[in-house]
């Protein structure tokens, strides 16, 4: 998936106004995975997206480790859009996920939610792409 791509399909998932928008969102949410899963599989996952997007995931070496609600606050801080909006920073992170899923191969993605444990609510993240993949 080319750049223009990727950052398109965020604006428009997320219904968000502009391109800037759609990038900030696409930062906060690569920046802050960057900070929350080993540095191998961050740079595995940038690899195969666009190089403009796939440094937000190798700028971090150290790893923390952090549940969903301390990821949301980190992307809502970096997206600058407040702690009252929690609830679309979540929304905003789930859509670049999704994106992403579709950016990368199925291996990077399952590396992804291996290194995310589930009871502390990382599997909020993908709720977008696995309700897509659920029968009507």
């Amino acid at each position: 998936m080319q750049y223009d791509d990727f950052i398109g399909e965020v604006q428009h998932r997320a219904q968000l106004d502009s391109r800037e928008a759609a990038l900030s969102s696409s930062r906060a949410t690569l920046t802050t995975l960057s900070e929350r899963i080993q540095p191998g599989e961050a740079e595995n996952l940038g690899a195969q997206l666009p190089e403009e997007l796939g440094r937000f995931l190798e700028e971090v070496d150290e790893v923390e480790r952090f549940a969903f609600d301390e990821f949301v606050d980190r992307v809502a801080e970096r997206e600058e859009i407040g702690d009252d909006d929690a609830a679309d920073a979540a929304f905003h992170a789930q859509v670049v996920v999704d994106v992403v899923e579709e950016a990368v191969t199925e291996g990077a993605l399952e590396d992804l939610k291996e290194q995310l444990p589930d009871d502390e609510g990382y599997d909020e993240l993908f709720e977008i792409a696995e309700h897509e993949e659920s029968p009507a």
